[in-house]
């Protein structure tokens, strides 16, 4: 145990590392484009603008009113998904790394959670500029919880790709396995759709990590109020989630340059 938290402070303590190996990702995705990274930030919104015309209409709801929700929903979303099927390629995407380079396995994690909080802040872009065309009535000193929220979905992040990378280490059926879940949740959790429009089922929709880990950023930015479920939800997730991927890297860090 002591080995397994001295890899996460000493992985931590080389954020210089990690943050421009991330950067360097992003770079390498995008080599020789125009506009880099930016590509996914157009890509993001024309599938807002074509998503929020369409499903405004099927949901007989004012396009003013659902393209806030439809942005802030996909964004999170796609920042949240990126974190589970990436994650699952955590170690053994960088198998070379691992095996020739003696470093703390957190330090794959770390660049992992950061590269997609890149990709997240790009793609965030868009939401100020639908906010200044459908303004909505935010309580700025509310709006600033995302701060906390972002953090702990960060956290989250970490040992999702910590845990998932481990298990696909071992299981290399496990990555198709979380994409075709993730594609499922996509659909039973309420993003491109109000938790309300459940009725008197809404409680299975609060009750899904998914929606808390949006809902609390994006019911302040839409001043509306968090879902009473989503803080106590997400930080149960932090704390459960956390411990038990820990307890696993404890027992399995040493194997894992055996199973990469």
């Amino acid at each position: 145990m002591a080995l397994a938290w001295r890899d996460l402070v000493d992985g931590l303590r080389r954020s210089w590392l990690w943050t421009s190996l991330a950067q360097q990702d992003i770079k390498l995705r995008y080599r020789g484009s125009l506009l880099g990274p930016f590509w996914q930030t157009l890509t993001t919104a024309a599938m807002i603008t074509g998503m929020g015309v369409i499903y405004s209409h099927l949901f007989h709801t004012r396009t003013q009113d659902y393209l806030p929700l439809l942005t802030l929903g996909l964004i999170v979303w796609t920042f949240l998904s990126g974190l589970l099927t990436e994650g699952c390629n955590t170690f053994t995407s960088v198998q070379g790394i691992i095996q020739e380079i003696k470093l703390p396995f957190s330090v794959h994690a770390y660049r992992l959670v950061y590269r997609n909080i890149l990709i997240l802040a790009h793609n965030f872009i868009i939401v100020p500029i639908v906010l200044l065309i459908f303004p909505r009535p935010i309580v700025w000193w509310e709006a600033l919880s995302i701060v906390p929220a972002f953090a702990l979905i960060a956290i989250n992040g970490l040992w999702i790709s910590m845990l998932l990378g481990m298990i696909s280490a071992r299981f290399r059926d496990v990555p198709p396995i979380v994409l075709s879940a993730v594609q499922v949740v996509f659909f039973l959790t309420p993003v491109m759709w109000p938790v309300e429009a459940l009725g008197r089922n809404a409680w299975w929709g609060q009750f899904n990590p998914f929606f808390a880990a949006i809902d609390v950023i994006r019911a302040p930015l839409l001043g509306n109020p968090v879902q009473p479920y989503s803080w106590p939800i997400l930080l149960g997730v932090t704390i459960l989630g956390g411990g038990s991927a820990f307890l696993l890297f404890t027992q399995f860090r040493h194997r894992l340059a055996f199973w990469v």
